[in-house]
């Protein structure tokens, strides 16, 4: 961000403010400390896609065609029965059979709704009774019906899915067959002989489940979460270091055959101006732990950075322009000043020194020409929330290369040079703050790292108050977002 407003602003309040006449010491130490960023913590969404169709095929192969056979002779399909003739009691013959049938199975359907896998199986039964007392030869009847087979799915501690299947059916005509006046009903075998389908499919279950990776792709995601992001590319380089702290469950939806688990990296967001930092050593996959909130929050800082370097040539600019005016001092008269050189950096207390190098030559003559530079330190300030800035405690610190007297001192002190530099350069810098902010918000709306594609939304900002550091001098910005982490393909 160009730093022309913050400079303008800075020059505002260096002649906004009153100087003392003691000249003191030196110029003022210089600092050294770096612009410190307090780490900020978000929640970010991590949703995990596992493609369920696999899974369904698996099924599909698992379980037979064929469920169960039936072949049992010998069966009494007829009971005896006593008959009261009138004359006598006679007592029928039970009338014996061979049962056999089966039951098979149509192809298996897929669905996912909401946070069950539905599995639906269309079952059909024919079931014959043959050699029937010697007599019949056979006897059919058949029997249909649609099984549901009703998953849910859990994650281990380890990441690993987990399964447990219930299986629920309606028939549409229960098996049963009508002989001779009698019903022989074999529901209660058909559902004796789906328990071991039930048990097969939770058998085979974890293993398939494996085989969707979804542990895989879940240490990738925390891997490649272990980054550093551009945030501003130059004026200056802004990065933001994401290091995950945690990684937590949600619980999962289904989409048509799509698996989609809902994960928060908890994370340590830091803000570093300059030179890219390295990205963080990712550490090993944590285990499961329950979401403790809405994930899909970013928390981060921006700051907003003028370069000490940067504000120079443009005070000096400022001054050289307003010097072809004479500045009146009072008990002098009217005063030429001819800046020669400005030195502006960070000092000790949270100050920022400004060093002005010039002659002064009263135009009368009363006085000498005086050449020096005079130094000034003064605390930064604004209101919350606010970016207009100004200055308090400015004061004549001391002076260097002083010749010929204090012509330079009294310029410095009169009202005129500071109303007049004032009126010149007060200017609020809002316009480069919002161009800040459009480029940080364009530079992580969709941002591929490695194996993640990275969506991000700024969506509340904050400023906080103006700080000198040896860096530079900066206004603190938080950012408020939204942001989700996609493992690309």
């Amino acid at each position: 961000m160009a730093p022309r407003s913050l400079l303008l602003a800075a020059a505002l309040a260096l002649s906004l403010a009153a100087c003392n006449r003691d000249r003191g010491g030196g110029a003022p130490p210089r600092a050294h400390d770096a612009i410190h960023v307090e780490p900020q913590a978000s929640l970010i969404t991590v949703p995990i896609h596992a493609d369920l169709g696999n899974l369904a095929a698996a099924l599909e192969r698992q379980v037979p065609r064929t469920l169960w056979t039936i072949d049992k002779p010998g069966q009494t399909c007829v009971p005896s029965r006593n008959v009261d003739l009138g004359i006598a009691r006679l007592k029928t013959p039970s009338i014996k059979c061979r049962i056999v049938g089966e039951v098979t199975r149509g192809p298996m359907r897929f669905a996912g709704r909401g946070r069950e896998v539905l599995l639906t199986m269309p079952l059909h039964a024919v079931v014959r009774a043959e050699d029937i007392g010697g007599v019949l030869k056979r006897e059919t009847a058949t029997a249909d019906a649609m099984a549901h087979a009703v998953v849910n799915l859990t994650l281990a501690s380890d990441w690993t899915p987990r399964g447990t299947v219930r299986i629920r059916y309606e028939w549409t005509n229960k098996p049963h067959l009508d002989f001779l006046g009698q019903r022989i009903d074999f529901t209660d075998q058909a559902e004796a002989k789906l328990a071991p389908v039930i048990a097969r499919l939770e058998r085979e279950l974890p293993g398939e489940l494996g085989k969707l990776e979804v542990r895989e792709q879940v240490e990738r995601a925390w891997a490649s979460a272990f980054t550093t992001l551009s945030l501003n590319r130059r004026n200056p380089p802004v990065w933001m270091r994401v290091s995950p702290t945690e990684l937590q469950y949600g619980g999962y939806e289904l989409q048509g055959t799509r698996l989609v688990l809902r994960l928060g990296v908890k994370a340590v967001t830091e803000t570093f101006v300059g030179k890219r930092p390295k990205d963080p050593a990712p550490r090993p996959l944590p285990p499961v732990r329950p979401l403790e909130a809405e994930a899909g929050q970013l928390a981060f800082f921006i700051p907003v950075i003028a370069d000490y370097r940067e504000l120079e040539p443009v005070l000096m600019r400022a001054l050289t322009k307003r010097s072809a005016r004479p500045f009146p001092v009072a008990g002098v008269g009217a005063v030429r000043a001819v800046f020669h050189d400005v030195t502006i950096y960070g000092t000790t207390g949270g100050r920022i020194a400004v060093g002005v190098t010039f002659t002064a030559r009263d135009e009368a003559g009363r006085v000498g020409p005086t050449r020096g530079t005079v130094w000034m330190t003064g605390v930064p300030v604004n209101a919350e929330n606010s970016r207009r800035v100004g200055f308090e405690n400015f004061a004549v610190s001391g002076t260097t290369d002083m010749t010929g007297g204090d012509l330079i001192l009294q310029l410095a002190n009169a009202p005129g040079l500071g109303t007049t530099i004032a009126a010149a350069l007060a200017q609020n810098f809002e316009k480069d703050y919002a161009e800040l902010l459009g480029k940080i918000d364009r530079a992580i709306k969709a941002k591929r790292e490695g194996d993640l594609l990275i969506r991000a939304e700024v969506t509340r900002t904050r400023t906080g108050r103006i700080k000198a550091a040896g860096q530079g001098l900066y206004l603190p910005v938080w950012a408020d977002g939204t942001a989700s982490i996609t493992l690309a393909p």
